[in-house]
């Protein structure tokens, strides 16, 4: 949609994704009220019983497999990691997207490649797949124009495509995987095409919470399943649901009337970040942001678009007070955060591993 767009021009497709929002919003909160009185209880040597709960869950297990094109996502993990796709070899994907750190970097907000800060929170490359927008402010909708916004950014990557091609074309090696993987060879379509196809490889199931909503009952501790429990029947899973446990829809950051984001708060460059407002203009936008995915949380601190809360603790317990309404007791916080430790899957087999202390840069 044309961000200067007025409102009373949407077009159809922006009023089916409103309603499709509002529909999504009420069907978590009905399976909320669902689960604060059916309490879950099928016996681990019931797979069966196991699979029929999980359908009734408002979180799904991820995929236990990609079915990604292997020759595909092979060009899309060269690409994934190569210098050459920004203007002065200076970045790739990976440089911001670090697997030793849940794919994501470890810094309150991304930097560009000289050092200075952009505006926020570089998000977990694992499983955006399964993500419906992409950006805080979901300004792409897909991975391969989420890809090239990227690459083109002259804030991150700033490339264009006549030289990047020119520099993929010089390879032969690329050259050749190219035409065997794609009919057309090496172009703009194949190259973005080939990423995306890797990136939505990255998938982490298996996790303990995967293994409980599979049926295996003793997967998780009787703290962990107090917790969830929590998580449900506080709210937080109105917004974090689905099989990415979120990434599938926006939220006001700050929907209580107490709260107000302060007015030096989310600067970059001194401009406050009014997030999905700035693609859209429509004014019931102003400080909402995409509702960013749970999966693998306990390794991607700091939290939040804007890098603020350094701690898990420290993010249950804001969300808590400004999405909910509602102040937590220590203990109930503790609960939720052990709930979201069984949230760490696994990437190729290896069950991922937090950061090591001292190593965050």
């Amino acid at each position: 949609m044309n961000a200067s767009m007025p409102i009373d021009q949407r077009t159809d497709n922006d009023r089916w994704r409103s309603a499709s929002w509002l529909c999504g919003l009420l069907s978590a909160i009905l399976l909320i009220a669902g689960s604060a009185i059916s309490v879950w209880s099928a016996p681990a040597s019931d797979p069966q019983a196991g699979v029929s709960a999980a359908m009734e869950e408002p979180i799904a297990p991820l995929p236990l497999a990609s079915s990604e094109n292997p020759a595909k996502v092979a060009l899309g993990e060269r690409l994934f990691g190569d210098v050459r796709l920004s203007r002065d070899r200076s970045m790739s994907c990976a440089t911001c997207h670090r697997f030793d750190r849940g794919g994501a970097d470890g810094l309150p907000v991304a930097k560009r490649a000289d050092g200075t800060l952009l505006a926020h929170n570089t998000p977990t490359i694992f499983n955006a797949g399964f993500n419906y927008f992409y950006n805080w402010d979901g300004s792409t909708e897909t991975l391969e124009a989420h890809a090239e916004r990227l690459m083109l950014n002259p804030d991150v990557m700033d490339a264009d495509w006549p030289e990047l091609l020119g520099r993929l074309r010089a390879d032969p090696s690329y050259d050749a995987g190219f035409k065997a993987a794609y009919p057309s060879g090496l172009n703009k379509i194949s190259v973005l095409d080939a990423i995306a196809a890797y990136e939505r490889s990255l998938v982490t199931p298996n996790s303990r919470f995967d293994q409980y909503l599979r049926g295996q009952r003793d997967a998780l501790t009787e703290a962990e399943r107090h917790g969830y429990q929590l998580f449900k029947s506080y709210g937080c899973v109105a917004c974090h649901q689905g099989m990415n446990i979120g990434g599938n829809m926006f939220q006001r950051f700050g929907i209580f009337p107490y709260f107000r984001p302060p007015a030096d708060a989310n600067k970059s460059g001194g401009r406050v970040d009014f997030g999905r407002f700035q693609v859209t203009r429509i004014e019931r936008d102003r400080h909402v942001f995409r509702v960013p995915s749970l999966r693998n949380v306990a390794l991607t601190a700091p939290y939040f678009h804007d890098g603020q809360a350094a701690t898990l603790e420290s993010a249950v317990d804001t969300m808590a007070q400004v999405q909910l309404g509602k102040t937590l007791t220590p203990e109930e916080i503790g609960l939720i955060v052990h709930f979201l430790h069984t949230l760490t899957g696994e990437y190729r087999g290896q069950p991922l591993v937090t950061p090591a202390p001292g190593t965050l840069e």
